[in-house]
């Protein structure tokens, strides 16, 4: 567990929770489930003796869910923000609610490589039909934000990469000798850096758009490949299966911010909004847009995965088309040759021609006019059209 007391542009790290609230600036309190699981109730006293605000026990209950979905909730003395952050669940062979896996090596591979879906090396010749669906891997673990008013206390699985990275940043930028006029300032208050942290875990969601629009190329280049069959149907199901996840997801996220918007609303005073309190909304509506933004490319992908399973039936059935009018053509041209066939064919002592020496090679030329007949009268109906000529 991590304790930072953000004062101005003074930031000081320690281990221990202090027994008092902070007089000036505001305490940032960052712990791991397994730090929580061990001892509930310690570390909820440890808590209210830091901030003097008592924790309920139906939020203590949510704070160790790995399965709770994104939502707001609020009370009296604090708020309260799950927000699912999205994770890669790959060859470490995690569970879809995120949870940390050990690899090989005896490293615990966390769940926050929330950097976009690697793309996948090229086939070889013999697996050149097998896609990996690259959505199959997306899945998402919670963070829980407790907003107090000198104090922000975060729970989250181990070795979160976002919460790490924000860390280093914040003790960066304290450590600097000199501040430039354009250096980021320290969050002044619990919102301003609940804010700053949700929004890096956004921004990382919009790296996943490129590779997801790349999987989807390639599995419509697939479906329309008209030199062998599609048959991994099961893969692209789980894609589409997967894209729907992330939608409901994203829906449980821009409900939670909204909740969490009208929530700062709701707390100000109703007399005039300081320009603190501007930049805060400014910030939730720039998160907001950063949901909504995934939430439609989620919604196109889907929609666009059924719309090349929808080009790729109507391919293969413009196919059986070109197929059966082919054979159908064949069948028009042998018919009146089986007629005449089956004419001379007759047991009749007495025919026409059969007596004659050039009986055969009048009955063959009168079926080689009547194919050069049927076969001038198809293409001027244009049932012989090439598909060369139909796709220009």
């Amino acid at each position: 567990m991590d304790i930072f007391l953000i004062s101005d542009n003074q930031v000081s790290e320690s281990k221990e929770i202090p027994d008092t609230v902070p007089v000036k600036g505001f305490l940032w309190i960052d712990a791991t489930h397994e730090e929580v699981s061990a001892d509930p109730e310690a570390w909820r006293n440890a808590i209210a003796r830091a901030t003097g605000v008592q924790i309920y026990d139906p939020h203590m209950t949510d704070t160790q869910n790995p399965n709770h979905p994104s939502y707001f909730d609020s009370t009296q003395d604090y708020g309260m923000v799950v927000f699912r952050k999205l994770m890669l669940n790959g060859a470490s062979g995690g569970n879809g609610n995120g949870n940390s896996h050990p690899t090989e090596n005896g490293t615990p591979d966390t769940a926050d490589k929330s950097a976009a879906p690697p793309i996948a090396a090229p086939e070889s010749e013999g697996s050149k039909r097998r896609i990996p669906a690259a959505l199959s891997k997306l899945a998402t673990q919670p963070v829980t934000f407790l907003i107090m008013d000198h104090a922000l206390v975060t729970v989250h699985e181990r070795y979160s990469r976002t919460i790490e990275a924000a860390r280093t940043r914040l003790l960066d930028l304290c450590n600097k000798p000199e501040k430039t006029p354009h250096s980021t300032r320290p969050p002044t208050s619990p919102e301003d850096l609940l804010l700053r942290l949700i929004n890096a875990m956004v921004d990382q969601y919009l790296d996943l758009r490129q590779p997801l629009t790349t999987q989807l190329d390639r599995w419509q280049h697939t479906l329309l490949d008209p030199r062998r069959p599609f048959k991994d149907w099961m893969a692209l199901l789980d894609a589409r299966i997967e894209l729907r996840k992330l939608e409901n997801l994203c829906e449980e996220q821009h409900d939670a911010i909204q909740e969490l918007r009208d929530y700062f609303v709701d707390i100000d005073d109703g007399v005039e909004l300081s320009r603190a309190k501007d930049l805060l909304l400014v910030r939730i509506h720039d998160v907001m847009e950063h949901i909504t933004r995934v939430l439609n490319h989620a919604r196109r992908l889907e929609s666009s995965i059924e719309s090349a399973v929808q080009i790729h039936f109507s391919a293969v059935a413009h196919r059986t088309n070109e197929i059966m009018r082919t054979l159908t053509v064949i069948t028009a041209l042998f018919m009146p040759l089986t007629l005449i066939t089956g004419i001379f064919g007759m047991n009749f002592i007495e025919m026409p021609l059969l007596k004659n020496n050039a009986g055969f090679w009048i009955a063959m030329g009168s079926m080689v006019a009547i194919v050069i007949g049927m076969l001038v009268f198809f293409q001027r109906r244009r049932y012989l059209e090439s598909q060369a000529l139909d796709r220009r």
